[in-house]
């Protein structure tokens, strides 16, 4: 993983965004009709999973064969967490992105950034809670008879109409979606480390960069996820200062931009 990273680093953000461009739209594109495939197998499932996301969301507890002493505290706290690590939005990561973008007028790509929080959030991630409620897989438990959590859980719930495919299925999606994230953090990273200390502090960020690689690749999942948690929270904080202070400048271009649109 550190030896591709690191080959994509050097080709410079052209070849970031020639490998991301390409990668993103294609597994987007599998696993949402992987996902559709599973829900239109469990279509009479469908009505019980929308009840149970509205049920289970106010009280944790009522979840069969769940963890047991979650709170609404708890599914609150995780799924902020979850919210943040999967959309950034309102963290201030994508923007980097967003701002090389040769768009008429900033409103424009402004939409385009709102859209993928929309696609992200309320197509993929809503489609990924109803393929597990729908399937019964969250009733499933390991050897060890502890809930299935995380990963296993998706693949565990593919299985039931895929087979054993459905490991292969999800395995490969999160390679890719994880590889591409790397990249695109890295890009990210780099744009401010440039702007904070010069270009020639890029080589090292660079290279902490595939240490850290490595690192989170043999860190227990769970170390990693509460430090992924943490930064988040941490980068949150400043970037909703910038977007309140902003407010003025965001309301003076949305007019701008409809009274563009109108004429």
């Amino acid at each position: 993983m550190a030896i591709f990273t690191a080959i994509i680093f050097l080709g410079g953000k052209k070849r970031i965004a020639a490998v991301t461009e390409k990668i993103v739209p294609v597994m987007a594109v599998l696993y949402v009709l992987g996902s559709l495939i599973v829900l239109a197998v469990n279509w009479r499932n469908l009505g019980t999973a929308f009840a149970q996301i509205f049920v289970l969301a106010f009280d944790p507890q009522a979840m069969a064969g769940g963890v047991a002493g979650i709170t609404v505290r708890e599914a609150i706290r995780f799924g902020v967490a979850r919210g943040l690590f999967s959309n950034e939005a309102g963290m201030g990561s994508t923007p980097h992105a967003h701002a090389l973008a040769k768009v008429k007028h900033p409103c424009d790509q402004g939409v385009v950034a709102m859209i993928g929080v929309f696609i992200d959030t309320f197509i993929v991630l809503t489609m990924t809670a109803l393929v597990i409620l729908s399937t019964g897989a969250l009733s499933l438990t390991d050897a060890n008879g502890a809930p299935l959590t995380a990963a296993p859980l998706a693949q565990a719930a593919f299985n039931t109409v895929f087979g054993s495919f459905g490991n292969i299925f999800i395995a490969v999606c999160m390679l890719f979606f994880a590889f591409s994230t790397i990249i695109g953090w890295f890009f990210f990273g780099e744009t401010n480390v440039k702007y904070l200390f010069g270009k020639r502090a890029v080589p090292v960020y660079s290279a902490l960069v595939i240490v850290f690689v490595i690192l989170g690749s043999i860190m227990k999942v769970d170390l990693v996820w509460s430090l992924s948690d943490m930064f988040n929270g941490l980068m949150v904080l400043p970037n909703l200062i910038g977007v309140l202070a902003l407010t003025g400048v965001v309301v003076f271009l949305s007019r701008e931009h409809d009274a563009q649109r109108r004429l």
